[in-house]
């Protein structure tokens, strides 16, 4: 925390010099230990100019997620509190997951620049190229039952809806979770639960969001089927830190209001940016590959799909199908 302090510090001096004496009073440590701490920020990526008996300047930071920029102006009150940084994991759901078994704090998040084994639903690989994307997850302990839980992974995909309408974009929602733009995908989400029975032990929701990849950037295999932000912004890149800032934001939001009132708020939020229900639609099995089609006419209180079929009303679950429009 002392060396987001202190990039804080630097941020509201703008272009003046801030003394190590004023920050060292500041934070109640030595001079000494300023130093040390600039030099990690140095390390870091951040450009900080130093000068004899005036201090220090920031000259620029680095585009990189790092908690002491993630952190500045952050409004939370559970998620993000804890940050876990990696410049690259396999996953950052196996990560969390492993924290998470030790002991890692309801909201904890875990964040990389890049991924090289990320994983969306039904085992999917998911393209996570560095600086290039947000991936990251959050640890939840929640106070609610089991059966609950798949309720998170909608409430995942709202709260980042929410905070791309911030930034002046109209999001649309595939069931269950699936953020996408002119049919590709711009946002993966992927909900793993360990507890048993009565109670849940912890969550991961891993989050993966298309930010500044261009066109040419995505697989050839990707193409025709995935976007990002950028493209959706005419090629202008847009911050990283800002937008996970917002969405950590309207992910804590979420989370306190499903903790003590339920899950009736979050679905008919979902149901604001979805772009399912009214459309004909193919279920199809990853177990066997059968499949029905039908209508999607509703999400239940569970936040399942349900789908008028020729034979009746079928209510589709998330974890085991996939939903192709037709």
């Amino acid at each position: 925390m002392r060396k987001t302090t202190i990039v804080e510090m630097l941020r509201n001096a703008g272009e003046n010099f801030i003394s190590g004496e004023s920050i060292a009073g500041e934070l109640g440590i030595s001079r000494t230990a300023v130093w040390k701490h600039i030099q990690a920020l140095r390390d870091s990526g951040y450009e900080i100019l130093s000068r004899e008996r005036r201090g220090y300047k920031l000259k620029d930071a680095p585009d990189l997620l790092l908690p002491s920029e993630i952190q500045i102006g952050l409004d939370t009150e559970i998620v993000g509190k804890e940050m876990n940084y990696y410049p690259s994991v396999d996953s950052t759901n196996r990560v969390a997951k492993k924290l998470a078994y030790h002991g890692a704090a309801d909201g904890a998040i875990v964040v990389a620049e890049e991924q090289t084994g990320g994983k969306g639903r039904l085992d999917r690989n998911f393209f996570s190229p560095r600086g290039k994307g947000i991936w990251f997850s959050v640890i939840l302990r929640p106070n609610f039952l089991p059966k609950d839980a798949p309720k998170c992974t909608l409430m995942a995909a709202v709260a980042v809806a929410e905070a791309m309408t911030r930034f002046k974009f109209k999001p649309e929602i595939k069931w269950p979770n699936d953020i996408m733009h002119d049919g590709r995908k711009l946002v993966g989400i992927l909900t793993e639960m360990t507890g048993e029975i009565a109670k849940i032990s912890y969550m991961v929701i891993g989050i993966g969001i298309n930010v500044n990849i261009s066109r040419d950037e995505f697989p050839e295999d990707l193409r025709g089927i995935a976007t990002s932000l950028c493209e959706m912004n005419g090629g202008e890149e847009l911050s990283r830190v800002y937008l996970l800032r917002a969405v950590l934001e309207e992910f804590d939001k979420f989370y306190r209001e499903v903790t003590a009132s339920g899950f009736d708020k979050v679905l008919a939020r979902w149901k604001k940016y979805n772009f399912t229900l009214g459309k004909n639609v193919r279920v199809i099995s990853a177990s066997d590959g059968s499949f029905f089609t039908g209508k999607a006419i509703d999400l239940n209180h569970d936040g399942a799909l349900v789908v008028e079929t020729a034979n009746g009303l079928q209510t589709v679950y998330a974890g085991d199908v996939s939903i192709r429009q037709t």
